[in-house]
């Protein structure tokens, strides 16, 4: 399988008429994107709380996380965020193709819109 590299905007909420193009890795298995912290700053995107993660080699480190707004086409979403920092790989993660309403084809390895699926209540209490 090979590797999936998109340009996304990135924007802060408050401000969603303002973006900033960002080129991430896709990564269906990764929960929260990682963005860099330089344009998550510049867009006045504030940290909210820390996240203690574990890299692939095993070491756990702390990275801030915020929310942001995403665009990518007519598409629109907001998820969590990492602050990335210098070094690292911009990954996109599940959260936030969740919220693009978009899934990873790992064969054409190219974003797709995602099936929505929507059942009345009354089906589920039956």
């Amino acid at each position: 399988m090979g590797l999936t590299v998109i340009k996304l905007g990135v924007g802060n909420p408050a401000k969603p008429e303002v973006t900033e193009e960002v080129e991430f890795l896709v990564d269906s298995g990764l929960i929260h994107s990682v963005a860099p912290t330089p344009v998550l700053e510049k867009l006045g995107i504030k940290p909210l709380s820390e996240e203690r993660l574990r890299l692939a080699d095993g070491t756990e480190i702390v990275r801030k996380k915020g929310l942001a707004l995403f665009k990518y086409g007519e598409r629109v979403g907001g998820a969590d965020v990492i602050f990335g920092e210098e070094g690292e790989y911009y990954l996109l993660g599940v959260l936030t193709l969740e919220a693009l309403g978009l899934v990873l084809d790992p064969l054409k390895r190219e974003l797709r819109p995602r099936p929505l699926i929507l059942a009345p209540a009354r089906s589920l209490l039956t």
